[in-house]
């Protein structure tokens, strides 16, 4: 017997897979990237992870189609932030079990406990998901970690699963979840937190800013990853690396709508972006707001490339006018 795990790299899922594997049954751990994962999230860390468990990664890249059909125009709409986790969660599913004769695997499982989420965790949305993924006839949904507390489905009626080996826990707490991971003895596991970007303020607001003023693709993701973000006056975007890790990762993007913006010579500056369609107000206004972030000398002038263009400018006197355009 085989199944599939809606994997988002958390230990709900993780426990999942193992309640799962434990009943001999072949575990291969769903990742379905929709581009908005924490930013700490790398497939290397998932798939050592779902070893643990006992279970094998597979990444499925949707984020194409999760944009054009889901993130911008849910049917059901959104949380508190910009999370549409209902119409997500369905769309999720119904990838899922397009994907079931590719793996030959019998049947989908979630990590989800019922009431831990109040928006999209309450029993009504998880059958609203089940309609929206066609599941109500096939009844294929099994959600191992709070199986006890709902109606049987399929793989338990059929004997795929033994439910009495399954769980009941029910609620918004987690000390059930951290007590089994004792047990089993595990410690690599990431800190419950929110896994999902949608649903993180500074995040949203930096999306809800750049789709006013631009069309939106996958690209456009890992900017919004990373930086502190300015909206400039003439509506160009500034993007600037706030530590070694981000001036690294901003040095290697390759993103058509943004120029690599950095200052010549030896000072120690972060990398940044800037919009390729900048006007010359807003070009200069940005190279002096990543000068305000240096050692640079409100008394100096210092030459910056942008792209192959080279300007010069002087920094701000204090960082606290530059953050007047801060997103």
């Amino acid at each position: 017997m085989k199944a599939l795990v809606l994997y988002s790299g958390g230990l709900d899922s993780m426990l999942a897979m193992k309640l799962l594997t434990q009943q001999g049954i072949e575990v291969i751990a769903l990742h379905i990237n929709i581009g908005f994962g924490v930013k700490e999230d790398r497939f290397d860390v998932l798939k050592r992870r779902a070893a643990i468990a006992g279970a094998t990664l597979e990444v499925i890249d949707v984020r194409d189609e999760y944009l054009l059909n889901v993130l911008f125009s849910p049917k059901y709409g959104y949380g508190k932030q910009f999370n549409p986790c209902i119409d997500c969660h369905g769309f999720m599913f119904t990838v899922a079990k397009s994907l079931l004769p590719r793996y030959g695997a019998s049947f989908i499982a979630t990590g989800e406990v019922v009431g831990q989420r109040p928006m999209s965790q309450n029993k009504d949305a998880l059958r609203l998901v089940k309609k929206i993924a066609n599941d109500i006839d096939e009844d294929l949904i099994l959600r191992p970690l709070c199986a006890l507390v709902m109606e049987e489905t399929k793989p338990e009626r059929e004997g795929w699963v033994d439910r009495s080996k399954l769980l009941g826990f029910n609620g918004r707490g987690r000390n059930a979840q951290l007590a089994l991971a004792k047990e089993l003895g595990w410690e690599d596991y990431p800190t419950p937190a929110g896994g999902c970007l949608l649903t993180d303020v500074q995040f949203t607001v930096r999306l809800r800013d750049f789709v006013a003023h631009d069309s939106f693709a996958k690209e456009d993701i890992e900017v919004l990853k990373n930086g502190r973000h300015f909206r400039l006056p003439d509506g160009a975007k500034l993007v600037v690396g706030r530590n070694e890790t981000e001036n690294d990762f901003i040095d290697t993007l390759k993103n058509p709508k943004f120029d690599l913006l950095h200052v010549s010579g030896e000072m120690n500056a972060p990398s940044s972006l800037l919009s390729k369609n900048a006007s010359s107000s807003d070009e200069n206004l940005a190279c002096r707001i990543i000068l305000s972030f240096t050692k640079a000398l409100p008394e100096n002038t210092y030459d910056l490339c942008i792209g192959e263009k080279i300007l010069s400018a002087s920094p701000y006197a204090t960082k606290e006018e530059a953050k007047k355009y801060l997103i």
